[in-house]
C-alpha cells in the first residue's frame, strides 16, 4: 500500500452544491483548512463551517461579477507548487503562499444552460475558466494534490480523508477523472 499524505488545506469551488455541506463537515472534523469561493464559501458558512474566501486570502476582491475571482498567484501557485520539489516549496514559501493539498471543483453546467434554450448572454456566463485552469493544474500535479471533480467521487474522498490522506494511486485515479 502506497503512503498516505496528509490533506491540511483543500480548495473548494462548487457549482454542484449536492453534498457539499457533508463536505465541508468532513474536511473540518479532519483539521483541514478550506478555502472557497462565493456561493460555496456562503454555503459552508451557513453550515457553521469555518471557511476562509479567496478574495480575503488573495488579497484581491471578486470583480467582474465573479468572472475574476481564482485567476491568482496565490491560487494557481498553491495547485501547482510540487511539494517533492524544494525549490518550488521556496518559491511559494517566499511569497507566503501555502501549497494546496485538494482541490474539490466541478463547473458551471454550460451545455445543460445551452441546451435549455436559455439567452446568449445566460449561455456565456455559464463558460467557466477558472475552474478548467485549477482542475488541470490539480491534476498535472496529481504527484502533490488530490483533485475530485464529481460528487459521485466523495465517498472516495471521505474514505481517504478518514484514512489520514490519499496515496499517489487515489490522486491518479482523481486526476484521470478530470
Amino acid at each position: 500500500m502506497s503512503e498516505r499524505k496528509t490533506i491540511r488545506r483543500a480548495l473548494v469551488s462548487v457549482y454542484d452544491k449536492d453534498r457539499l455541506v457533508e463536505l465541508g463537515r468532513a474536511l473540518a472534523s479532519a483539521g483541514i483548512e478550506i478555502i472557497s469561493t462565493g456561493s460555496t464559501a456562503k454555503t459552508l458558512q451557513g453550515a457553521g463551517i469555518k471557511v476562509t474566501e479567496v478574495s480575503d486570502y488573495t488579497g484581491f476582491p471578486e470583480i467582474m461579477g465573479g468572472r475574476v475571482k481564482t485567476l491568482h498567484p496565490k491560487i494557481h501557485s498553491g495547485i501547482l507548487a510540487d511539494q517533492n520539489n524544494p525549490e518550488h516549496l521556496q518559491a511559494i514559501g517566499d511569497l507566503d503562499i501555502a501549497p494546496f493539498d485538494l482541490v474539490v471543483i466541478n463547473l458551471y453546467p454550460f451545455l445543460e444552460t445551452i441546451s435549455s434554450g436559455a439567452a446568449y448572454a445566460e449561455c456565456i456566463e455559464q463558460i467557466d475558466i477558472g475552474g478548467p485552469s485549477m482542475l488541470r493544474g490539480a491534476a498535472k500535479n496529481h504527484g502533490s494534490v488530490a483533485v475530485v471533480a464529481k460528487v459521485a467521487q466523495y465517498d472516495q474522498l471521505f474514505t481517504a480523508i478518514k484514512a489520514g490522506g490519499t496515496t499517489f494511486d487515489e490522486r491518479r485515479s482523481f486526476a484521470l477523472d478530470v
